[in-house]
């Protein structure tokens, strides 16, 4: 964050794993809260036969991996809300990519932040400066306006 301050940041978790408590996942959940990254890829641990990992006796319900990834979902969700917001009213190139809509065309710009427009058959696979106006409905990218 400090060389690319405006960079986009992802990162993969696994919840669930053999020996995670609810106090493991509970530091790990407000550990992970506290860093400054931009998405979560929330993954449940899935056991494989022959790793050592089956010799740890705690397991973890299938019921409570669904809740843990909810919770790390849900904070994820949240962390690239913010993300997003701190571009509202700057204009960026992005790269549109085909749509299948005819509502909407979306892309993305260079850090990856999702962007939709109206539908036009021309902007597919090219590159377009944007000013970016504000969320969109679902608030799963931010609704921009040509600038050219």
């Amino acid at each position: 964050k400090e060389v690319m301050p405006h960079a986009f940041i992802g990162v993969d978790v696994i919840v669930g794993t053999r020996g995670e408590t609810d106090e493991y996942f509970t530091d790990a959940y407000e550990y992970i809260k506290g860093l400054d990254f931009s998405q979560l890829h929330v993954f449940s641990y899935s056991e494989r036969a022959g790793t050592l990992a089956l010799k740890i006796d705690h397991c973890v319900s299938p019921e409570e991996k669904k809740e843990r990834s909810h919770l790390l979902l849900e904070c994820s969700e949240e962390k690239r809300r913010r993300f997003y917001k701190q571009f509202i009213g700057q204009t960026l190139p992005v790269l549109f990519e085909h749509s299948k809509s005819q509502e909407m065309i979306g892309g993305f710009t260079p850090n990856y932040i999702r962007v939709e427009v109206p539908y036009n058959t021309d902007l597919d696979n090219e590159i377009c400066l944007v000013k970016l106006i504000e969320l969109n409905e679902d608030q799963s990218a931010i609704r921009g306006e040509i600038i050219y």
